[in-house]
């Protein structure tokens, strides 16, 4: 059983949800705040504060101060001006903190006072548009809020227009558009990452279960892949969820709801295509989130319908399930410490 020490994030308004944020080494979590649905966290850089996403109806973001013990003491909270906030990011400069709203289709920006607290909202940037899948992109759904390696842009990714924006913050807190990548139509893009040589980017695709392969300068994403997150006529519905990239940029792991597995992708080394080399089962139902350790080659998987974190070893880029797999109440997000 690893001794690394973790917060947990779980959904609380859901049958058998959790009381809010957890803390402690993976055999011995407990409760250390009561925060509604806080289903995405992010820590400040200089590891003193974190920010929770409250992804309820009248979405709210926290931020709470972290104690010498691991405990929280809750600072504030702000309403992003949106329903169902269920990202955050902080900007290199420690200065915002940035959220996506979900259900409405909107960015928020709050600025970070001194002492960790947020201030009011600086901006609120209301995404438009639909996408063909009438269900489930009949507005803008934004999704994820982050940054490049070099902090210089911003991204929105929004599944309900198939739409990455791609901004410069301003020192007020303004988002100034820079450009828009065009994900193929139905893709419902939901999260992205960077490879570390920021020559490269990479979108999971939630409706349509594909990882986009994008070229990366000055702010640009330009499409030159598309691959599958499954094998070849995998049967039944899927949604995948998290995708992360190893520190060397060599792998990325991303989850598949339905499968209920972790698809395994390995990256060229001019990072402009992928190749799928495993997928495994993610030692439980729904994978919504993803999370590699900080200090041992390690993977954890928060299984939210099955009330289950698992922990994955990587040899060689490739996953083996470990024995240690945990029960925890509607996990949603991982955060090692």
């Amino acid at each position: 059983m690893t001794s690394e020490r973790i917060y947990v994030g779980s959904y609380t308004s859901q049958a058998g949800g959790g009381d809010g944020i957890a803390f402690g080494p993976l055999d011995g979590l407990k409760t250390v705040a009561t925060v509604a649905d806080a289903s995405f966290l992010i820590r400040s850089a200089d590891g003193r504060f974190l920010y929770a996403a409250d992804e309820e109806d009248e979405g709210r973001v926290t931020a709470l101060a972290i104690q010498p013990d691991g405990r929280l003491e809750l600072l504030n909270d702000q309403p992003t001006g949106g329903a169902h906030p269920c990202h955050v990011d902080i900007d290199p400069s420690g200065r915002f903190l940035l959220s996506a709203n979900y259900s409405s289709g909107s960015v928020a920006v709050h600025p970070i006072n001194a002492d960790g607290s947020l201030g009011e909202r600086a901006a609120l940037i209301q995404r438009e548009g639909t996408g063909p899948n009438q269900d489930r992109q009949s507005g803008p759904h934004a999704h994820q809020v982050t940054f490049d390696q070099a902090g210089a842009y911003v991204f929105d990714v929004d599944l309900g227009t198939d739409t990455v924006y791609s901004s410069t913050l301003t020192v007020d807190g303004q988002l100034t558009e820079v450009d828009r990548l065009h994900i193929h139509p139905g893709a419902g893009p939901r999260h992205l990452v960077f490879h570390p040589m920021a020559i490269a980017a990479y979108v999971i695709n939630e409706l349509d279960s594909t990882l986009t392969v994008c070229s990366y300068l000055d702010g640009k994403l330009q499409i030159v892949q598309t691959v599958s997150t499954r094998p070849a006529d995998s049967p039944g519905e899927n949604y995948p969820a998290e995708l992360l990239i190893s520190a060397d940029g060599r792998f990325l792991y991303g989850s598949n709801r339905g499968d209920d597995t972790i698809a395994v992708f390995q990256v060229a080394p001019n990072g402009l295509s992928v190749e799928l080399v495993q997928t495994i089962s993610s030692g439980g139902k729904w994978p919504r989130h993803l999370a590699l350790s900080l200090e041992e080659p390690t993977l954890y998987a928060a299984n939210e319908q099955s009330d289950q974190i698992a922990v994955f070893s990587i040899d060689d880029g490739r996953l083996t399930a470990q024995d240690n797999t945990v029960s925890w109440p509607k996990p949603v997000c991982i955060l090692p410490i």
